[in-house]
């Protein structure tokens, strides 16, 4: 496992990083932020990436089925003396919370979620008539597209591309390798769940949700905080090409709307 993997408060500080000076300036570009608006993540993980929107004046709400990394948040919310909602929870549950949101975030979730249709179209009963989604996820063909970092062996979680593999050959890999049933189960869903851009976008058009906007990352925005290297867009002429540009993404950023602006 790689060392952000454990050292939670250490990925915390990291997406608070990643989130003030990439995610904020891009959302910014389609919907400026201001102090009351009303922000959410779904799968919130920590709670990094609200930091920046709190610090902010927003009031920020995370959801996230795992109870410990709700509790995690709320406490790194309170040392960072910031102010934040956190409930471990479905979203889809929490109907009093319908139309009330001006910007939903849901960073490196989609590529978990089995019902991708049902997940889209549920977004749209959260944002307000006027309000945006900004989704982001590593395109599956990437390196790391089948979060093999989570792996404790320390090849299994540095090795690129395992994921690609056939089923059988990763589970034999992850196996031999030590890790225990619920990494292996973990990611032999993500290999069944994976999503690349193409389907994604045909995902959009089917749902309702429209595409404002698209990057495409050959470097990883969230790569400086934790490897020093500096963002890179994918060129134009990849870009173009599905099969390599789905091998070149390591992230990619939407802007979703309910409706044609």
């Amino acid at each position: 496992m790689q060392d952000r993997q454990h050292d939670r408060a250490r990925y915390f500080r990291e997406l608070a990083t990643t989130s003030r000076k990439y995610f904020v300036p891009y959302i910014e570009n389609f919907k400026p932020i201001q102090p009351g608006m009303e922000i959410l993540e779904i799968g919130c993980g920590d709670g990094g990436n609200l930091l920046p929107f709190s610090k902010a004046g927003c009031n920020v709400t995370g959801v996230d089925m795992a109870a410990g990394r709700i509790k995690d948040a709320i406490r790194f919310f309170r040392e960072a003396g910031a102010e934040g909602t956190f409930i471990a929870s479905d979203i889809f549950k929490l109907k009093e919370w319908e139309h009330r949101f001006d910007i939903i975030l849901c960073h490196d979730v989609l590529e978990h979620i089995h019902d991708k249709a049902s997940f889209m179209k549920g977004l749209l009963r959260y944002i307000k008539d006027d309000g945006i989604v900004f989704m982001s996820f590593p395109a599956w063909q990437m390196p790391f597209g089948g979060h093999q970092q989570i792996c404790r062996n320390k090849i299994l979680s540095h090795l690129p591309f395992i994921h690609l593999l056939p089923r059988s050959i990763y589970r034999f890999l992850l196996t031999r390798g030590g890790e225990d049933a619920a990494c292996i189960n973990e990611l032999l869903d993500i290999k069944t769940t994976r999503i690349s851009i193409e389907p994604f976008e045909r995902l959009c058009a089917q749902t309702g949700l429209c595409v404002t906007d698209r990057r495409l990352f050959f470097i990883n925005p969230h790569y400086e905080t934790k490897f020093g290297l500096k963002p890179r867009r994918l060129s134009p002429v990849i870009g173009r090409i599905p099969g390599l540009r789905n091998a070149f993404t390591t992230s990619c950023f939407y802007i979703l709307t309910g409706k044609k602006r």
